[in-house]
């Protein structure tokens, strides 16, 4: 199973959820796919798609699981790692107006440079993304929590 996740912010992402609709129809997903849309309105018989629910229906649902798309955000995505999911992000973007500025981009970038995630821009890019999936071993993520209070802390005089 699939599940795309979009976030729980105000900001529409219709684009990514396009490009997964696509991919079904062309025969390149053929798993069942859960879509978390938030505030994004798409509808589409081939997907089974909430705004919204509780973390625990949610949890449920990352559990099962065997590959999670997702928006740039590190919360969703840091989740996800400890959970030792396999996962896809596509960024919003401000040149669609799908954001502010870029910051998602360069979210995904960091993450998928240190091998712990795939990326993907596109639709011809979530499909190569989705076939490398099957063999990809995400790096083990290891927290820097311990080393950001410190600086904070040393930046603080504490």
């Amino acid at each position: 199973m699939i599940l795309v996740t979009l976030g729980t912010q105000d900001k529409h992402f219709t684009r990514l959820i396009m490009m997964v609709d696509e991919l079904i129809k062309q025969g390149e997903i053929k798993e069942e796919v859960y879509v978390q849309a938030g505030s994004t309105s798409y509808h589409s018989d081939k997907m089974k798609i909430f705004d919204y629910i509780d973390m625990e229906a949610y949890e449920k649902l990352l559990d099962q699981c065997d590959i999670l798309i997702t928006h740039g955000g590190v919360g969703t995505i840091v989740s996800a790692l400890k959970d030792g999911k396999k996962i896809i992000g596509v960024a919003r973007e401000a040149r669609y107006k799908e954001h502010h500025n870029d910051h998602q981009k360069e979210i995904i970038e960091t993450f998928s440079s240190q091998g712990l995630i795939l990326k993907a821009e596109d639709t011809a890019s979530l499909k190569v993304a989705l076939h490398q999936a099957k063999n990809f071993v995400p790096k083990p993520f290891v927290s820097n929590n311990r080393n950001f209070i410190a600086l904070i802390g040393k930046e603080l005089g504490l």
